[in-house]
């Protein structure tokens, strides 16, 4: 299908529509389905901004050389472009799956090859050269008139805010490329000897050995979605959640050659380190709230009940109220004597897909956000993190940054773009009902107001203020989230289910107690 044609047809009748929601709750819902959760759901009906997102889509992508190798952040030509006019690999994930579940692979294909040679080239920051496996943030290509030649510059970080390389590319291209070959049963791609190379090299680079004593990779603030000084630096559940998707999806991508075996070997023991830390350490519910505000300090020995030596007064108020009776969530952050209590809708959301939630979690993380909807989505969905620093707080942590202001861009911001996610997780785990609810929000204002990139206010409710228009990761999401509504079968390129090997022998939680 030509890349330039108009979007195929992908609404289906309804009783198709209601069966595969049927097998979808009956196959990955835990034993207890939500409150008065139906299990099944009725077709959607195209709605006309469908046609108008589809469109918008098209205008966004790149060439390079007569091929479509990417989508740019943003069409907005009211603003200075800075790097909007580029090719983001976090931000095209969103278009990739569009183009995939509408039965285009090409530019997938040649965006996962481009970028995968430009892993290849130096990076270097002032004298520093990265490591061999980082992949870049973004690229750009510049066209030269007079010499009627087209060239690609890419950044690693050394033109980023903060000069901080991307450690989520990295996973964001595994993630992509386990996806274009689960969705096109094309393995050539992946057997290619560069495309094997590129996973080796990424894996390298987190797998190797350090001063550590978690199996969690330690990150500097910035180097993520939240890509500004917001309080993540250490061990952000965005980025683990990532790395343990990343690392299941490589183990099956990875030839069985000498050295894709020996890779795959470091892969499984991370696996099983990782999925008992996460499980254990960043789980929160109402017990384990009360534990940890009962624990003792100073503890040394092995039978430490608080670990991590985490100081209970450093319980905010918020935590108690926000907590529900039914539910829980991966708390943002897990470091020596600090915990970040906040909730990251991103780092739950691929924890869910990626099953490192075990299925009673991803169900409690479902009934947290369902129990905090206004708080959660409010009338633009979604929070990127609840929630926002204020005052003294937001002046120490973000450094008094203008953009990140209260409940404003990542700072308690709302981003539609996460609409693709949270309806992957709700379809996993049995909720399409909530997966409607929240893109019928999506569908009341986000076409009105030009596609934004996010909006203010604690109930999202304004435009963001610094927020570009035709935003393509926006648009991209919206359509993802549309079609994955429609034919939940797509939900198979993005989503695992749980490998048994790798449960842990811990015991329920009590929020699942009757």
């Amino acid at each position: 299908m030509s890349i330039t044609s108009p979007p195929r047809q992908f609404y289906r009748n309804n009783e198709n529509s209601s069966r595969l929601f049927e097998n979808y709750a009956s196959v990955n819902s835990p034993g207890r389905s939500g409150v008065s959760t139906p299990r099944s759901f009725y077709c959607v009906e195209t709605h006309p901004i469908v046609a108008e997102a589809w469109a918008a889509l098209q205008q966004s992508i790149v060439h390079f050389r007569g091929q479509p190798v990417g989508t740019i952040a943003a069409l907005d030509h009211s603003s200075e472009e800075l790097n909007y006019d580029q090719v983001f690999v976090r931000d095209f994930v969103p278009s990739a799956l569009a183009f995939l579940m509408n039965g285009e692979p090409e530019i997938v294909r040649n965006f996962l090859l481009k970028t995968v040679r430009l892993q290849s080239w130096e990076k270097k920051v002032d004298n520093f050269t990265l490591g061999a496996g980082v992949m870049p943030a973004s690229f750009k290509v510049l066209h030269d008139p007079v010499r009627n030649n087209e060239t690609i510059i890419a950044d690693f970080g050394e033109c980023a805010i903060g000069r901080v390389a991307p450690v989520d590319s990295g996973f964001w291209w595994i993630i992509l490329l386990r996806a274009y070959t689960k969705s096109t049963g094309d393995t050539s791609l992946s057997e290619l000897p560069e495309v094997q190379r590129g996973i080796r090299l990424i894996m390298t680079l987190c797998l190797s050995e350090g001063f550590d004593t978690f199996p969690t990779l330690l990150c500097a603030d910035g180097c993520s979605m939240i890509d500004r000084r917001m309080g993540v630096y250490g061990y952000p559940i965005e980025i683990q959640a990532l790395f343990f998707m990343a690392l299941r999806c490589a183990l099956l991508l990875l030839k069985q050659d000498d050295e894709g075996k020996d890779c795959a070997d470091r892969i499984v023991k991370r696996l099983h380190a990782l999925s008992f830390h996460m499980r254990s350490y960043f789980w929160l519910d109402v017990k384990q709230l009360n534990d940890i505000y009962r624990y003792k300090t100073e503890e040394y020995s092995h039978t430490a009940v608080n670990k991590f030596n985490v100081m209970p007064d450093s319980l905010d108020d918020w935590v108690f109220d926000f907590m529900p009776k039914r539910g829980g969530y991966f708390i943002g952050n897990v470091s020596p004597a600090r915990m970040d209590f906040r909730w990251f809708c991103l780092g739950n959301c691929v924890a869910i897909l990626s099953s490192l939630a075990t299925p009673e979690q991803a169900s409690a993380i479902m009934d947290l956000i369902e129990s905090r909807w206004d708080e959660l989505v409010g009338e633009m969905p979604l929070k990127i993190c609840y929630p926002a620093m204020e005052t003294h707080e937001w002046r120490i942590v973000t450094g008094c940054d203008p953009k990140n202001t209260s409940w404003s861009y990542h700072n308690g911001g709302s981003w539609p773009v996460l609409i693709w996610l949270l309806t992957a997780a709700c379809i996993k785990c049995g909720r399409p009902q909530l997966a409607r609810r929240a893109i019928e929000l999506v569908e009341a204002r986000l076409s009105k107001d030009h596609w934004a990139e996010y909006y203010d206010g604690k109930l999202g409710r304004y435009v963001g203020k610094q927020a570009r228009k035709n935003q393509t990761w926006s648009i991209a999401g919206y359509l993802v989230a549309k079609m994955m509504l429609e034919d939940p079968s797509h939900l198979g390129m993005i989503s695992l289910e749980e490998d048994k090997q790798m449960k842990p022998h811990i015991k329920r939680s009590a929020s699942w107690m009757c």
